[in-house]
């Protein structure tokens, strides 16, 4: 268990780190000056992160200061992994989110809300095609955006594929995507 003397300096280290390199990484330029390109967002720019932290600084591990988080009682959820959890808490540091959250549960959460809204208004999906938006919302949490292309990987090939996804949403297959991109990681 981490005390709270050291969880604030872990904490602190990691804030500056960030800070240091928001300009240098293209994900943390994203999080921290560009918000409208977050559904560019890719899983090569957040490793790209995780690899420059590792080797700049392995006692900032991302799990390390998620731990150092819970000890000041400053998060609500547990993270999936390393590469989810710095996506939280680049969130967190860089002022999207004022509570660390797992990121999974973010997506989670926008994906429930956009469906609402889409139910709401004059689009409802039947259960195929939530299905389909289920996949590729939990495509998105591990990594953290889809291009047309991941339609050819697991588990959307068992599944039909991309022409598959076309026959269930017609012309606005692409914007679907599109919106997915924008709101799940946002």
């Amino acid at each position: 268990m981490i005390n709270k003397e050291k969880a604030n300096k872990l904490v602190k280290d990691f804030a500056e780190w960030m800070q240091q390199h928001k300009d240098e990484l293209t994900a943390l330029q994203i999080f921290y000056n560009q918000p409208y390109r977050r559904r560019e967002l890719t899983y090569t720019m957040i490793k790209e992160v995780l690899e420059k932290l590792q080797n700049d600084k392995p006692m900032l591990a991302p799990m390390i200061i998620w731990r150092a988080y819970e000890a000041l009682g400053q998060c609500n959820s547990s993270a999936r992994n390393e590469l989810t959890a710095i996506v939280s808490l680049i969130r967190k540091v860089s002022g999207v989110d004022n509570t660390l959250t797992a990121f999974d549960k973010t997506v989670d959460k926008n994906f429930q809300d956009w469906v609402f809204k889409k139910q709401a208004g004059t689009t409802k999906f039947n259960e195929e095609q939530m299905q389909w938006l289920r996949m590729i919302k939990d495509y998105v949490i591990t990594s953290f955006h889809i291009e047309k292309e991941d339609f050819d990987l697991d588990p959307f090939n068992k599944n039909g594929s991309l022409g598959k996804f076309y026959k269930l949403f017609r012309e606005d297959y692409e914007k679907i995507i599109d919106e997915l991109n924008e709101v799940l990681a946002t």
